[in-house]
């Protein structure tokens, strides 16, 4: 069954334009790294001090290499765009203990970048730390990290993640809270589209408490995972829609009990409509595990559509 799932071309998945990297780049050296409209300036935190002043708007390119630098946004609305996609990578530096951008600007867009290596004393080592404003990542890839993206709460604000990958991230040691691939704080809507999440490292993939959701034409390649959790997490409830994507859940679980879970830790936000449908989920072959497609917490009413289920997946248990 989990052959004839991975195989059959009933999802755009496939196709999806997974970011990364060519062949070893040198490390950044000389010259003018990042530029704004023809400056250049050899620190990432100087170019975006140069939009941010004043509550500016502009775009910073990022030349290919290997920058181990960070930056802090406070103002303006900011691109961070790589002038090579895929190629322009961040590597193992972090600002504040956070991240290698935090950002709390009035928005920001992340495009073709990539983020490597982050970890930090209290675990939550990210890609991105947003704490305020809207954010969208393009085209991204964030890897061997504690976690890709970890935001704050901001409920006026909305981010989107489209056409990026999530590998090797998450973790639950050391005593800490677990940190996941991806962990939104309660912003207003999350969407992710058209991305891979593959071979977690603890946690779940993408744990939202967000107040609405769009979760659609994405795959959560859970094979070579170690230790992972949930693929969907809605902690505090959502409404919205999962629709679209595909599941493939891994062997080395350290909770295998369901795919996505609805309001697991509070009812906060309303679930009622949640929409499900047209996903596609299967167990690991052989080993004779059950599991739940939908575990729900919140006591709605949520709108469970068709859902192409392998062996030993419960549609949906209320809990």
């Amino acid at each position: 069954m989990l052959k004839s799932l991975l195989h059959r071309p009933l999802l755009p998945l496939l196709a999806l334009p997974l970011l990364v990297a060519p062949a070893p780049l040198p490390a950044q050296t000389g010259g003018a790294p990042y530029q704004i409209d023809g400056r250049g300036f050899t620190r990432l935190q100087d170019a975006v001090d140069a939009i941010g002043e004043g509550e500016g708007e502009g775009i910073i390119r990022i030349a290919p290499g290997y920058h181990r630098d960070c930056a802090v946004q406070t103002a303006g609305r900011i691109a961070f765009v790589a002038a090579e996609p895929g190629r322009a990578i961040f590597d193992g530096v972090t600002c504040e203990g956070k991240a290698a951008l935090v950002l709390r600007g009035a928005g920001a867009r992340v495009d073709g970048l990539v983020f490597q290596n982050m970890r930090v004393p209290d675990g939550n080592g990210a890609g991105i730390r947003l704490e305020t404003g809207d954010l969208d990542v393009v085209n991204a890839m964030f890897r061997n990290s504690e976690q890709g993206i970890l935001t704050a709460d901001d409920p006026d604000a909305a981010l989107t993640i489209d056409r990026s990958t999530f590998s090797r991230l998450g973790r639950c040691d050391r005593g800490l809270s677990c940190a996941h691939s991806v962990y939104t704080g309660i912003y207003g809507r999350v969407t992710v589209t058209r991305t891979r999440f593959e071979k977690g490292s603890g946690g779940h993939y993408l744990k939202t408490r967000a107040i609405a959701v769009d979760v659609s034409d994405n795959s959560f390649d859970d094979t070579q995972g170690t230790g992972t959790n949930y693929m969907i997490d809605l902690p505090s409830g959502s409404v919205g829609r999962i629709a679209n994507n595909l599941f493939v859940q891994g062997r080395d679980k350290e909770n295998y009990s369901a795919f996505i879970a609805v309001a697991a830790e509070e009812r906060k936000n309303p679930s009622r409509g949640l929409v499900i449908e047209a996903n596609r989920a299967s167990l690991p072959a052989g080993m004779g595990r059950r599991s739940v497609f939908v575990a729900d917490w919140s006591g709605e009413a949520l709108a469970i559509g068709a859902n192409e289920l392998g062996a030993g997946l419960m549609r949906f248990e209320k809990r």
